[in-house]
């Protein structure tokens, strides 16, 4: 989930809002000054319903941010980097650049979502009880309730053992820790959650077709999005099951294409699509053979055709420094993350500085689907052992 707007950084955490977050504000807002709140304490105007709702609502996005942000400080006290987070019309999304080394990381990442929750959920039934003492407005304090209450029942959903919820990951750890096998319990927490994610999906719908209760489109959005997450989970097990082990020079294509940074746009056209130029990005060599960028179609088109002529490839390219680049023996798997939040969505692969590869997601796609070789041929070819070699 990309963000819409940055909020910048808290405890070194990029944070951003996805535009859909402006949903569940909607959502809380409207349910609270139309409906909780004047029932609950009549006689107040208008203004000060909706007022009061719409802070509630950005109170409540604090929580769950605050609930990411947990695992996000966890995810990195353990070893795993973290991209940033995103509040969405669903919740919130901490994007970790890579997986727990151990089951028990498992248990803290995950464990610690629910927690904060739960003790948010305290923390506010608290003030409630604090400002319901001190005979502060009922209004006020019924505001501190539905929020004590929100980050319980959302520390409880959480706790499910269905990915990809936190219990999901809980689970997973358990069976991980069993077994052994990292991928068998991912499979089994993700077979949960699809199953969770169905079985919400259909009472959504009876509420709405035979209660004829719109309120259940919720929970089938909701259990919609557990099934996709789950299997886009299971699938992406699979892929590290696949390439586990497996170093960039040996899915890499060798050799690619290159254009020289000196080289004007009208003459890079005129040399493609038939001819040497028949992709869609390219690395540019400065004129002492080292690289310098990467040249996209996508740039190309955007510059005025009547500039063309005129403008160099070095004008137009990505710098390296915007670049993701790879070592021919570093793991797939630990360059995988960095590939799929790049621009280009490739990886140059440079052996002390020379290039010598490039790789791109469609490359890692074709790993996936190649068959797998008989126990014979692993023997005479194994994986490699994360050295260069022209014959790669």
């Amino acid at each position: 989930m990309n963000e819409t707007l940055s909020l910048g950084r808290i405890g070194g955490v990029r944070v951003g809002l996805h535009w859909s977050v402006l949903v569940i504000v909607a959502l809380v807002t409207v349910a609270l000054a139309r409906g909780r709140f004047p029932v609950a304490h009549p006689g107040h105007s208008a203004v000060v319903y909706w007022a009061l709702a719409l802070l509630t609502a950005v109170v409540f996005l604090g929580s769950l941010l605050a609930h990411e942000l947990a695992h996000a400080v966890v995810a990195r006290r353990n070893g795993v980097q973290v991209d940033g987070i995103t509040l969405w019309m669903l919740g919130g999304a901490a994007r970790l650049l890579g997986e727990a080394p151990t089951p028990a990381a498992e248990v803290r990442i995950a464990g610690v979502g629910p927690l904060t929750s739960l003790l948010a959920g305290g923390v506010l039934g608290g003030v409630a009880l604090g400002l319901d003492a001190l005979h502060a407005s009922g209004l006020v304090v019924e505001a501190f309730v539905w929020l004590a209450a929100i980050n319980v029942l959302l520390a409880v959903f959480n706790a499910l053992p269905a990915a990809p919820l936190d219990g999901g990951r809980l689970l997973r750890a358990y069976v991980w820790h069993r077994t052994g096998d990292r991928l068998r319990a991912t499979r089994g927490a993700s077979a949960t959650g699809r199953a969770l994610g169905w079985f919400m999906v259909v009472t959504g719908f009876a509420a709405v077709l035979f209660r004829h209760d719109l309120s259940g489109l919720w929970p089938a959005l909701i259990g919609w999005f557990l099934i996709g997450a789950a299997t886009a989970e299971a699938r992406q097990a699979e892929m590290r099951s696949v390439l586990a082990g497996v170093p960039v020079c040996r899915v890499m294509t060798a050799d690619p294409v290159t254009v020289p940074a000196t080289a004007t746009l009208a003459g890079f056209l005129a040399e493609g699509p038939f001819g040497p130029y028949r992709h869609s990005a390219f690395p540019v060599l400065a004129a002492d053979g080292s690289v310098t960028g990467v040249l996209t179609l996508r740039r190309v088109d955007a510059t005025p055709p009547e500039a063309r002529t005129s403008t160099r490839v070095h004008d137009v390219m990505r710098p390296l420094a915007d670049v993701v680049t790879a070592r021919p023996g570093e793991p797939v798997l630990d360059l995988l993350p960095r590939l799929q939040t790049s621009p280009v969505r490739r990886a140059l692969v440079l052996d002390e500085g020379r290039l010598v590869g490039i790789l791109t997601i469609a490359d890692i796609t074709r790993a996936l689907t190649w068959p797998a070789p008989s126990a014979r041929a692993q023997d005479r070819w194994p994986h490699g052992t994360g050295r260069y070699s022209k014959e790669t």
